[in-house]
């Protein structure tokens, strides 16, 4: 948890999104920031071959990997509720993080926590069937799996109800509403484009616990790892801006696995 004069940060991409002959991200050059790895695992994004390469760069760069799964939705990569049964959807997850593991262990490593991707992990803040769902799956799987989570939100409650351990996470590249949510990507100046300002904010994060919301006003924040996408633009520089800023404030950058 991060708390004033924290001393380590966690940072984490979402990487292995390409799919066939469509790639997406430098995941090689996010690498070099970042601390930890949401790897997809084939329902919104990613093929065995991306996943397979993803796995055997992240393990090369010392980089620990978590299981991304999402709703089935490859066209929308993700981002769009699915109403399916809470049965369905933990079947889903199960079947993608074992996926992962597989591909991992072929590439000499593993699977170290579970983060949700898109519209799953923001329903999940909200909708407590699928978030028991999700809870459900991980611990099936495997009880010692991190699941990494939006503070205040149902599958963080759930979650510590179910005995898992619990990573929770701030965005660096997101706007905030003022209950602590993230504002929609529907919505504009959702995504943060200006390097200076994505710094300024994971630096609160990061020294403070605090992060400034859409409506100016600054809200307490407990994070224990900090999101850059790999896929916005100018995502490699941000993130290397991030990391050296953290840095130069004396924090280490370490996985939370």
């Amino acid at each position: 948890m991060a708390e004033t004069g924290a001393i380590s940060i966690d940072l984490n991409s979402d990487v292995g999104e390409s799919f066939g002959r469509w790639e997406l991200g430098d995941d090689a050059a996010i690498f070099e920031s970042v601390s930890s790895a949401n790897v997809a695992c084939g329902f919104h994004a990613g093929d065995p071959a991306w996943i397979s390469a993803t796995c055997r760069a992240a393990a090369a760069a010392s980089v620990t990997i978590g299981a991304h799964p999402a709703y089935r939705d490859l066209q929308g990569f993700g981002r769009r509720f699915m109403d399916v049964a809470p049965s369905e959807l933990a079947d889903d997850v199960v079947y993608q993080i074992g996926a992962l593991q597989a591909l991992a262990a072929r590439a000499g490593t593993a699977v170290k926590y579970v983060k949700p991707h898109g519209a799953l992990y923001n329903t999940i803040v909200h909708h407590e069937q699928h978030a028991q769902a999700v809870v459900d799956a991980v611990k099936d799987v495997d009880p010692s799996l991190p699941l990494m989570v939006l503070p205040n939100s149902a599958v963080l409650k759930l979650a510590d109800q179910a005995g898992l351990r619990t990573v929770q996470e701030a965005f660096a590249d997101r706007a905030y509403n003022p209950d602590g949510t993230l504002v929609s990507r529907r919505e504009s100046g959702a995504v943060l484009h200006n390097t200076e300002d994505v710094v300024e904010h994971v630096l609160r994060v990061a020294t403070e616990s605090k992060i400034k919301t859409t409506d100016g006003t600054v809200i307490d924040v407990d994070a224990d790892s900090i999101c850059l996408h790999g896929d916005s633009p100018g995502a490699v520089e941000m993130s290397a801006a991030v990391r050296d800023a953290l840095r130069e404030a004396g924090i280490t950058i370490a996985s939370f696995a």
